[in-house]
């Protein structure tokens, strides 16, 4: 009886101190935050992750629209870039940490997961007022030529988001090196760090943040390689759930098969061969999101007027950043302090404001809420090995506007002004470096039998049905005009200078009004041979009839 007490005394203070032990090592780092979101369900955040996100640099995120001008099209496309941000952030996760389980010898550590987490995290800290309108739209006008891109931005805002909020000790508290992992974060998000020494020799590994045997940890966030990653997996399924569009591709199953396998001696994260076709229906939503939704060309052209107020406001905006310097729209991205302030909230600013310097801009904002648009006159595209090229696109509104068809009744002599000329490009490409080669050519696909080593697959080998073109540009002209007259004429201009490319899709001006091409003006030798067929045959048809009359008046005359 004693001994049995004495078994249960002790194994009741080695469960005591099992549990004192357990609660002293547990520190912070267990407690874990949970965000509901839409997509996602109940996301879990490391304590780490969440003092980021309550910084005044992340929750600038939750001003910026995701998709920018789309939102005046698609009442339901209100989501943030907060959001996507922290969905990247859960599937980065979800895939590192499935990859850690499944592949214990790839020695992916805690360091490793926190690291990619916080990179999905801030891969979107660099963006500006109505997200890509502000890179890809007003700093290419307002600076032309440079090579600016918004993961530049991402880096300095994240440098900016640990420096001013005192992070560095929270990093290291929470197991991390902070200058190696800062480096690997910063790589993840905009690629290698760029220094004199790099730039002078060129090394086989160019990454700082980890070794070459744990490069596939590159390919999560930002995959340069195949352009496959959680990015994009986010925004695929949180744009269509907002934009109503279905969406086709399950990038649950994705991470259920991925896995990192040898191609050609290097380490990249592959997937099963039988997702073959799950990858091109990835490709296929994206084309369908551009055409229906990103391309719109009602969003394009509010985009385009939101652009010309903020060009015209840019002078006269005033942003305070470090130092009390004063920075405008344009150049507050130099200044991270003055960029923390610029958001969409700078169409309001305009918009409510009553300052003369800044009455053109707002008078442009006032047409948007009026639905007062620049009026849409139609859409074309190159031929294959004839796309316009970036030389050409600034002279696009002069070529038109010289197009006048000599047939027009009255001549209102448009001037290249009048045109705006928008020349995009749509592509199944994820990264735009890849243009028109096929983007599964650039994936990894192991098999059931050997998987630790993997090979391409040919579109030959999945499907006969697959598309043969990976991208292709198409050019949209609008007028500034709003009466009927001259958009009617603007619209026969366009017309007339398509003659040389493309039939627009919604033309309706009828052969008379436009002035027949030459020859050599035409694209597609056969539809020349066509044409020219069908004009004689229809010339021939009228020489009978005209003959036919001419006797049978004669006849008559003679009787």
């Amino acid at each position: 009886m004693v001994n049995l007490y004495l078994i249960t005394f002790r194994t009741g203070v080695r469960l005591k101190l099992l549990y004192c032990l357990s609660k002293l090592g547990q520190r912070h780092v267990d407690i874990m935050k949970v965000f509901n979101d839409p997509i996602h369900g109940h996301i879990e955040m490391h304590p780490l992750l969440v003092q980021i996100i309550d910084t005044p640099q992340f929750q600038r995120l939750r001003y910026i629209k995701q998709l920018g001008g789309t939102y005046y099209v698609f009442p339901g496309a209100s989501h943030n870039r907060f959001e996507h941000s922290l969905g990247v952030c859960h599937l980065a996760g979800r895939l590192i940490e499935a990859l850690q389980k499944r592949q214990p010898e790839l020695d992916i550590n805690h360091r490793d997961i926190l690291c990619v987490q916080i990179a999905g995290l801030c891969h979107d800290l660099g963006h500006g007022p109505f997200s890509h309108m502000y890179d890809g739209r007003f700093i290419p006008r307002v600076c032309p030529g440079t090579a600016w891109k918004h993961e530049d931005a991402s880096v300095k805002m994240f440098e900016h988001l640990i420096d001013s909020n005192d992070l560095r000790p929270v990093l290291k508290y929470y197991g991390l090196k902070p200058d190696e992992d800062i480096d690997f974060i910063k790589e993840q998000i905009a690629g290698p760090i760029k220094t004199e020494k790099s730039s002078i020799k060129k090394c086989t590994w160019p990454y700082r943040g980890r070794p070459e045997e744990k490069g596939f940890l590159y390919e999560i966030v930002a995959n340069k390689t195949s352009g496959i990653d959680v990015d994009k997996w986010d925004y695929f399924a949180r744009d269509c759930h907002h934009l109503g569009i279905q969406n086709n591709f399950d990038h649950v199953r994705y991470i259920t098969f991925a896995r990192v396998c040898d191609i050609e001696g290097k380490r990249h994260i592959c997937t099963r061969k039988k997702e073959a076709g799950n990858l091109y229906d990835m490709f296929h939503t994206r084309n369908c999101l551009h055409r229906q939704a990103y391309q719109h060309k009602i969003s394009n052209i509010i985009e385009i007027m939101i652009t010309d107020a903020l060009l015209k406001a840019n002078p006269h905006i005033i942003i305070k950043g470090s130092g009390g310097e004063e920075y405008n729209i344009a150049t507050a991205r130099e200044d991270m302090e003055a960029y923390t302030k610029l958001t969409d909230e700078i169409f309001l600013r305009i918009l409510h404001s009553d300052e003369p310097n800044l009455e053109e801009a707002r008078e442009i904002l006032c047409k948007i809420e009026r639905r007062d648009l620049y009026k849409y006159l139609g859409e074309t595209q190159p031929p294959e090995g004839k796309e316009i090229t970036k030389e050409r696109c600034s002279k696009i509104a002069e070529e038109i506007a010289k197009s006048q068809p000599s047939t027009l009744s009255h001549k209102p002599g448009l001037k290249p002004e009048d045109f705006i000329v928008d020349v995009r490009i749509i592509s199944l490409n994820m990264d735009y470096g890849m243009k028109k080669k096929n983007p599964v050519n650039n994936v990894g696909f192991y098999s059931k039998y050997n998987r630790d080593e993997a090979d391409k697959i040919s579109k030959e080998q999945v499907s006969q049905l697959l598309p043969e073109k990976f991208e292709e540009q198409r050019i949209r002209v609008y007028c500034k005009a709003a009466d009927e007259e001259t958009i009617s004429d603007a619209r026969k201009y366009f017309d007339q200078w398509c003659k040389s490319l493309t039939k627009p899709q919604d033309c309706g001006i009828v052969a008379p009004e436009l002035t027949p091409t030459k020859a050599d003006c035409n694209v597609d030798g056969e539809d020349e041979k066509h044409d020219s067929k069908t004009r004689r045959k229809l010339e021939y048809g009228v020489i009978k009839k005209c003959k036919r009359r001419k006797k049978s008046s004669s006849e008559k005359c003679q009787s």
